[in-house]
């Protein structure tokens, strides 16, 4: 008889008690529709093909397999809610290769900030029902952040599309501005290629690409098309050639991604820095401010929140709230994670904006058992 954690079943018996229904994608998945996800897990993934060449993985996560399912389902662009409970599997050195993840995934509503406060406190609600002597809510220190508001912080400074596509990764990666802004890739002089691209058009430049890798005899790896390699050539092309990111607009990112703290309190300094530099930010700070109402009417001070503007997710398709819980004395690894991921569904293939918000929970980093039967 296999062993059923308890902590796990703790979990899954209150996100379906609080009506979100339990789903089971397939652990094989299509590997392609988690190449964009984020480039920490694409080296992740655990790789297969089938004879006819097509390639899988095993499932490295569950929202990315639960929005396809959704998407593919008569209820797509519908309002739709999920809860799973199962094995992942990524590579991570010093970890065990699988764990368990538990979650919930929330589609279509509307009502985007009482969304993101029901998902937070829902999370923190189910680890404390796994484990509540040590996964109590007021115990988890809970650090939250929003992508979107720095999205439209580099959209309000009119940054060109090259510096405001390289400084969104950078730092959805958890990279610094310098390193963010320094051009060199690894040490790597690739003036040559970029002195070709500089001025090309796309179609030419990956003509180009897809040439070299030819003569070369060189397959793309690690999920990149010829297409992608020359789109990111073309965007190293014109950053080398210089693109107007001046000193005050670089002060102006540097002064936002210090702002941490209290989130009310930060929520008034960058008041005051969109003030100063005269950039329209009201509209994504009052729905800042409305979140932290709903999150305080679902019980939650959020004086005992930790906002850092600085904090993002390692995944690229985060576009709006985020968040981490980690259990005392676990600084590193979060027990409990999520966000808003508007974006996906449409890189998914929908053919309409479909809100979503989902957190994830990771049964091993609960503490011990101590749930509720």
């Amino acid at each position: 008889m296999s062993f059923v954690d308890p902590r796990a079943e703790a979990v899954i018996a209150h996100l379906t008690g609080a009506g979100y229904p339990r789903v089971e994608p397939p652990i094989l998945q299509p590997a392609s529709i988690f190449f964009d996800s984020g480039e920490d897990l694409r080296a992740q993934l655990y790789l297969t093909s089938d004879l006819s060449g097509a390639d899988y993985c095993l499932r490295p996560e569950y929202t990315i397999p639960v929005l396809a399912a959704y998407l593919a389902s008569p209820s797509a662009g519908q309002r739709a809610a999920f809860c799973y409970c199962g094995p992942v599997f990524r590579f991570r050195p010093g970890e065990t290769s699988e764990s368990t993840q538990a979650g919930v995934e929330n589609f279509g509503r509307p009502d985007i900030e009482a969304a993101d406060a029901e998902i937070l406190a829902l999370a923190l609600d189910a680890a404390a029902a796994a484990t509540p002597k040590s996964m109590l809510p007021s115990s988890l220190t809970v650090r939250i952040g929003d992508a979107g508001l720095f999205s439209k912080l580099l959209e309000a400074l009119d940054l060109p599309p090259q510096w405001r596509r390289r400084i969104a990764r950078g730092h959805s990666q958890g990279k610094t501005l310098d390193e963010i802004l320094s051009l060199g890739v690894n040490g790597t002089d690739h003036s040559g290629v970029l002195g070709v691209l500089e001025g090309a058009d796309k179609q030419g430049a990956r003509a180009l690409v897809e040439d070299l890798l030819s003569i070369a005899g060189i397959a793309p790896a690690g999920g990149r098309t010829p297409a992608e390699i020359a789109d990111r050539f073309l965007e190293q092309a014109a950053l080398k050639a210089g693109s107007g990111f001046s000193q005050e607009k670089r002060a102006v990112i540097e002064e936002f991604l210090s702002v941490e703290g209290d989130p009310r309190n930060a929520s008034i300094k960058l008041r005051a820095l969109a003030a100063r530099a005269k950039l329209d930010l009201s509209a994504v700070l009052d729905s800042f401010d409305t979140r932290l109402g709903l999150i305080a009417g679902q019980g939650r001070d959020p004086a005992k929140l930790q906002f850092s503007a600085r904090f993002t997710r390692n995944l690229d398709y985060y576009t709006g709230f985020v968040f981490e819980a980690f259990a005392p004395g676990a600084a590193e690894l979060p027990a409990v994670g999520g966000g808003r991921y508007d974006g996906l569904p449409h890189a998914l293939g929908a053919k309409t904006q479909i809100p979503a918000i989902g957190a994830a929970i990771w049964i091993d980093r609960l503490g011990e058992s101590g749930g509720q039967p």
